[in-house]
């Protein structure tokens, strides 16, 4: 199944991407069969489980009585703004140096283990919005396309051979990333995770329909130009063993995302270095989960808001 996040009727709701280019409005349709209904995808993950069962059920009736959903149900996906599918994970573990290429590229050594570091859930924006920053406070920022997992169970000392179980599913990522703040810093949080840097979506696709996330092509497109262009086989920890990694210390929450690293072509290491400038489009583009476009957008505003006393 396919799940949008969206803006419908003046409020965020979400669906399920259906045959003829509908989407099926759950909140609206699962109210009227079963009387209550999560209102987002975030509130969605916190029973994953038998929210996919209810809407099985759902697509189920769909098929064999189409007549028998509210038509009003039914949203035509052009028009609609498309939001990403998640806005409130507890966290989001991020990992450096993850694809054997991308090393390469440093000509650094793989690491032994995975290395882990945060993006703060604020910086998530959507398909078609904005990323934005101030150009007095960074002026080297980089794009990283990147393989979102999304956590459907609560996860603790899970082991590599159960840990698909605990996916819901998969979405693309844009680990933006501020390169001399990332540098300067000498840890990588807050160049990475400024407002408007971390772009997600543009859908939610669940685990069933990728049964193998190790076989993805995946690319970074900046002005039509592929500057990224590779596959999620050259990943070095694979998904089981991230999760199997971050969940013997960290327990991984229903929603929660894990962005698992970005192939080699960033801009930081090109000859000579390519960063985003204001006007730019940037699409990261992921097998079976498809395209997210942002635009870029840059300022050299005040940095102090007149508005704290």
């Amino acid at each position: 199944m396919r799940f949008l996040s969206y803006m419908w009727k003046g409020t965020r709701s979400f669906g399920v991407a259906l045959d003829g280019h509908l989407i099926l409005d759950l909140p609206s349709a699962l109210r009227e069969a079963a009387g209550h209904a999560p209102s987002t995808l975030d509130e969605a993950l916190k029973s994953w489980d038998p929210f996919l069962e209810t809407v099985r059920t759902a697509l189920d009736v769909f098929e064999e009585r189409p007549e028998a959903v509210n038509p009003s149900f039914l949203v035509p996906p052009d028009g609609l703004k498309i939001d990403a599918p998640l806005r409130h994970p507890s966290k989001i573990v991020a990992v450096g140096l993850n694809y054997m290429d991308h090393c390469r590229e440093q000509k650094v050594e793989a690491p032994a283990i995975p290395l882990l570091f945060t993006k703060f859930p604020s910086a998530i924006i959507g398909p078609g919005d904005t990323i934005r920053w101030n150009e007095r406070i960074s002026s080297q920022v980089d794009f990283e396309a990147e393989l979102g997992v999304v956590i459907g169970r609560r996860a603790r000392r899970v082991p590599a051979g159960r840990a698909l179980d605990f996916v819901a599913g998969y979405t693309a990522l844009n680990d933006v990333s501020a390169r001399d703040v990332q540098f300067g810093d000498k840890q990588w949080v807050r160049g990475k995770s400024f407002d408007t840097f971390c772009p997600m979506g543009p859908a939610l696709v669940t685990a069933d329909e990728i049964p193998d996330p190790h076989r993805l092509a995946i690319r970074c497109f900046v002005n039509g130009r592929a500057y990224q262009d590779s596959s999620t086989a050259e990943m070095i920890f694979n998904v089981p063993r991230l999760i199997e990694f971050i969940t013997q210390g960290i327990t991984l929450e229903p929603g929660d995302v894990i962005a698992t690293g970005t192939p080699d072509g960033v801009g930081v290491f090109r000859k000579p270095p390519l960063f985003l400038r204001d006007g730019d489009e940037v699409i990261v583009s992921i097998e079976k989960i498809g395209e997210l476009t942002n635009r870029v957008e840059t300022s050299d505003e005040e940095l102090w808001s007149t508005q704290a006393k």
